[in-house]
């Protein structure tokens, strides 16, 4: 993996992790169950998406 493709792994896990973080810190603020789960869906998409973006190091 060159350097430049690195830097892009990694700035790609910083922005998975700051939504699923964004996305944690939203689901406790709401209270309608159907959008709380939404979120909570979102959060888990971006958990796995950083999962994969990892595995690739």
């Amino acid at each position: 993996m060159t350097s430049k493709e690195l830097l892009y792994v990694e700035d790609a896990l910083g922005h998975e992790q700051y939504f699923q973080t964004k996305c944690a810190e939203t689901m406790n603020m709401l209270q309608d169950k159907e959008l709380r789960t939404f979120v909570q869906q979102l959060a888990q998409a971006h958990g796995t998406i950083f999962q994969n973006f990892y595995g690739l190091l």
